[in-house]
This record gives C-alpha cells, structure tokens and sequence, in this order.
C-alpha cells in the first residue's frame, strides 16, 4: 500500500511539472481582445468628446446640423459604454456593438467629408483643427473596431473550462472570412485616411466675410441691423476692444471676420478699420470689430445674436449712430 501510494503521488507530481512544463506563464485566453476593447472604446469617447465641444461652441445653433452634432455626441457615448460593458463571452452581442461602432465611426467621417466638399443640409463646412482630429480618430476607431469585431472567439471559458464555440457566423468566423474582412478593412481605412487628407487640403479656412465690398443695413426682426454686401448679419463679441480684436483660431472660424477698407461707405456711424495679427484690416463700427457667423446659412437670419461662445457674448451690430 505505502509503495501504490508513493507511485500515485509520484504520478500526480509529475503531471503537474508536466503542464507547468508546458504551460508556463500562459496569458489569460482574449487578452488582445481586451486590449481592442479598451481603445475602441476609448476613441469612440474622444471622438464623442470633439463633437460635444463643437456642439457647444457654435454648432447649437445651425439648423439640422446642431442636432445632429448631438446625436453624434449620444450615440458615441452609448457604443463607447456598449463595447466596453459587453463581456467577450457574449460572443454575438460583443461582435455586433464593435462592429456597430465601427460603422458608426465610418458614417461619421463620410458626414464630414460630405460637408465639406458639397456640404450638408445647407452647410459647407470649414476647415478646423478640430475636425481633422477627429477625422483621424474616427479612422482609427473603425481600424481598432473592425479588428475587435473579427476577433477569433477565446477558446476558454474563464477558470479554464473549455467551452464549445458555436459553429454559426458572427459567433463563429472561419479564417478565410476573416483574413478577407482583415484587408478590406485596412483597405478602406487607408482610403478614408487618404479621403480626409484631400478634404483637410482642399476645404476652405475662414473666408473673409466682405473683402472690399460694401456693408448695408437691413431689417430682422424689427431692429435695423448692419449686414454685408450679400445680406450676412454682422456681429460683435463682447470682449473686444475698438483698438483690438480678441477673436482668434478656432474663434476666427466661426465667426469669420470682416475685413475690407472703411473707404467709400455711406453708414449712420463711424466705420473704421483695425489691423489683425497677421496684417488684415477688420472693420469696425462704432468702435466694435466686425463679424459674421458660420451658423447663418443665408441671409436675414441671425442666429448668432446674443450667444455666449468662445468666450463672450455675441451680438447683431444695430445701424444706428
């Protein structure tokens, strides 16, 4: 009996040298799957993050594109949470929020490069620091996204039981199919890179609202209001001086400033012009530096009156002395 049992526990210890032996510091099965999930997840928020900060600092205010700004900003939050509270184990819902991630992050992008080239639901956007950031996150969140969704099943269940895998797509992807999607997909985000590089070079900056043309007056809403040649509402920012502007950078695009010469016009109060750093001359009347709004989409509208963006109040100029 004391030699049966000594054999046993030699037997025993051998097995287990056996799989240290053979196992040894094995990783958690799905660690790389983890790791897609912590960063898809984190760029979806970084690029809800962009567009909430641009929702808030003047697109509120253009009519279809302000809600959208919004729902963009929702619907980022909610897969962001969806993909990262989804366990791996949960194959099929797993796959499907990361693969609704990465379409949303494509439709995204395509809404971008729409606006800019033909515009979208009458606004052409302009060319910002901000929209290109996002632009290269939304590429990369669909790369990272697409990855996670075509991810190979763990093979164990936590604890080290083994778990059969079903046999059906999206649970179960075959190696072809996913080698094919593989490419596809740094395919067409190669392309969506490339896409956004000809959009950043060739979409406009703050254009100039009225470069040697002259200003007029109109009437919105009852108050006569200063306008330029083709009937944009014109506006102030509180935190100006009548010798400087304080409007700068992503400010300056969206509410472009007017520059010209103060020659030749026939206005109720004094038109002046100021020089801006770079050398540009700003008109100003009655001493406040003048402005349009990238939120007006055509003229008699002004949208901009009396918002708190950038960091001061804006208002319509009145054509009064």
């Amino acid at each position: 009996m004391t030699e049966r049992h000594s054999m046993t526990r030699l037997g025993t210890t051998r097995g287990v040298g056996r799989a240290a032996h053979e196992h040894p510091g094995r990783p958690a099965p799905g660690w790389p799957a983890v790791i897609l999930r912590v960063a898809g997840s984190a760029l979806l928020i970084a690029t809800a993050a962009i567009h909430l900060d641009l929702y808030l600092t003047g697109y509120r205010t253009i009519p279809t594109i302000g809600w959208l700004f919004l729902m963009q900003v929702i619907a980022a939050f909610g897969l962001a949470l969806a993909v990262l509270a989804i366990p791996g184990r949960l194959i099929i819902p797993s796959r499907l929020a990361a693969a609704a991630g990465a379409g949303f992050a494509l439709a995204t992008l395509g809404g971008y490069l729409l606006s800019v080239w033909t515009g979208l639901f009458g606004f052409t956007e302009v060319r910002t620091t901000a929209g290109i950031v996002a632009g290269i996150v939304e590429v990369a969140a669909f790369a990272v996204l697409a990855a996670l969704a075509l991810a190979p099943a763990a093979a164990n269940a936590p604890g080290g039981g083994a778990v059969a895998a079903p046999a059906t797509f999206p649970a179960q992807i075959s190696p072809a199919i996913a080698r094919a999607a593989g490419i596809t997909t740094a395919a067409l985000a190669a392309v969506a890179l490339l896409l956004l590089g000809v959009a950043a070079a060739g979409a406009n900056p703050a254009v100039p609202a009225a470069t040697g043309t002259a200003l007029k007056t109109t009437t919105i809403d009852g108050t006569t209001v200063l306008t330029n040649a083709k009937g944009f509402t014109l506006y102030s920012f509180a935190p100006d001086t009548p010798a400087s502007s304080k409007c700068y950078g992503s400010c300056a695009v969206y509410w472009p400033p007017v520059t010209g010469t103060a020659a030749g016009q026939h206005l109720p109060g004094t038109l002046t012009t100021i020089t801006r750093t770079g050398g540009s001359h700003q008109l100003t009347y009655n001493g406040h530096p003048l402005y349009t709004y990238i939120g007006d989409t055509a003229p008699g509208q002004a949208r901009g009156n009396d918002l708190n963006l950038n960091g001061g109040l804006w208002h319509e100029v009145p054509a009064s002395r």
